[in-house]
């Protein structure tokens, strides 16, 4: 549905911080499914943890919202530029489940529960080989910057 390519077109995040490899499904308006591809070269498995590496729980919550950011670009038939910021504003009941290790396949999905002046509530989680490795509400906005 969506390559590296396209995605790199919509967001503004760049390696090692672009965290969403490919989009699988996307319903305008409604939700979206994505991947990521999590491999032993990423920068934050050195230090997460070096004897046993993890996926930092923090960043797959950030997977999920950049994920949430091509679902709500796409709603809007919009694209980011410079004059524009996708922040975060929220994020509500997260609960981690699950180790993500190298080797997974994070699949985000998320759902667009409300949009209104420039804020957006999704429904989201993340699952590896079917089962769930974390949820969250996420809150985010977007803001015209000077």
């Amino acid at each position: 549905m969506m390559d590296i390519h396209r995605i790199l077109k919509q967001l503004p995040h760049r390696y090692p911080f672009l965290l969403v490899d490919r989009v699988l499904e996307l319903n305008k308006g409604k939700n979206i499914k994505a991947l990521k591809n999590v491999t032993i070269n990423e920068p934050f498995f050195e230090g997460h943890f070096p004897n046993r590496p993890v996926m930092p729980g923090v960043l797959m919550i950030e997977a999920l919202a950049q994920a949430a950011a091509l679902l709500a670009f796409d709603a809007l038939d919009a694209t980011p530029n410079d004059q524009m910021i996708y922040y975060f504003a929220g994020i509500d009941a997260a609960r981690f489940k699950r180790p993500v290790e190298p080797g997974d396949q994070l699949v985000l999905e998320a759902e667009l529960v409300r949009m209104k002046a420039g804020i957006f509530k999704f429904k989201a989680r993340a699952l590896v080989d079917g089962e769930l490795a974390v949820e969250a509400e996420l809150t985010c906005a977007m803001r015209n910057i000077k």
